[in-house]
């Protein structure tokens, strides 16, 4: 298969290209600058959001289309950074609608990569697939729009999955973060302790965006989290024993927010969601256990 991947020079694009490359399929990376890269066997970087670039002339015969691209959430929320983030989601989801469209083969299916930030924040509510009605802070708002821009894909014949992820468990991104406090031994649950974290190993994060390629009967939304999410305090007391921690200095929500100011959040809040859809369509999850996930993470 050729597979062409938006973001895919980010954490879980880099380790989803290797198991791209690994299968056989040939990839080809979309990029601002394409020229900063080396292309290899069976990996190609293709420019992209620029004037002076034309993808479509070689993106004609694509199987499938990934779309990881976003600013990142990490960094403090002004007004600017809140600009930012919605921006660079619109434009790049925007970009690859228009691309499939000049695309005179359609690939088989779009692969759009948001978040189950997607609901909103709940300790109460379970989320599956079958839950339409999307939150209304910030965040969700900013998946809605996401995902209602992936969606015009459907009228250009393309199967669209809404792959939201959670938090996603990793050498990189969210993980380090939160295991510092840990390492410096002092460690423990923020605030109450019972906000949910829908949390997803990264292998299985490739896996799911494997399957949803692979199966065409993953359509619209599918949620990219682990089968069995944790509340704060429960994860902590996981993270803490993989580590060989204490688990014992409570965090609490005020100190975070006026640390971190709106994108506490990320922190204090979460979601209990399920992947309903991966199950019942047969994914077999590599670590539906928080501690087996851990432990891979960090094995000696």
């Amino acid at each position: 298969m050729h597979i062409a991947i938006a973001g895919g020079t980010g954490y879980v694009g880099t380790q989803l290209t290797k198991a791209l490359l690994k299968r056989g399929d040939d990839v080809s990376i979309l990029t601002r600058s394409p020229e900063k890269y080396q292309n290899k066997q069976n990996l190609t970087y293709v420019g992209w959001l620029k004037s002076e670039h034309d993808p479509a002339k070689e993106l004609d015969e694509v199987d499938a289309v990934i779309n990881l691209a976003g600013d990142s959430l990490f960094g403090y929320w002004t007004d600017e950074k809140k600009k930012k983030i919605v921006k660079s989601r619109y434009k790049a989801t925007n970009a690859i609608v228009s691309l499939i469209n000049k695309m005179e083969t359609k690939p088989d299916v779009l692969v759009n990569v948001s978040a189950v930030g997607y609901f909103g924040n709940s300790e109460m509510d379970v989320f599956t697939e079958e839950e339409q009605v999307p939150g209304d802070d910030f965040l969700a708002n900013v998946a809605k729009a996401w995902e209602e821009e992936a969606k015009k894909a459907n009228a250009l014949g393309v199967r669209t999955v809404l792959a939201r992820l959670g938090v996603v468990l990793g050498k990189e991104g969210a993980l380090p973060l939160m295991a510092m406090p840990f390492k410096l031994f002092i460690g423990g649950k923020i605030g109450s302790g019972k906000q949910w974290i829908s949390w997803i190993h990264i292998e299985d994060v490739v896996g799911m965006i494997l399957f949803a390629i692979d199966n065409d009967g993953v359509d619209g939304p599918l949620h990219v989290t682990a089968p069995e999410p944790m509340q704060n305090d429960q994860f902590s007391q996981i993270l803490a024993t993989v580590l060989d921690r204490p688990n014992w200095l409570p965090v609490p929500s005020i100190a975070i927010k006026l640390l971190l100011g709106e994108m506490s959040t990320l922190v204090i809040d979460g979601q209990h969601v399920l992947p309903e859809k991966a199950e019942k369509n047969g994914y077999h999850f590599a670590y539906p256990k928080l501690a087996s996930a851990l432990k891979n993470i960090y094995k000696k």
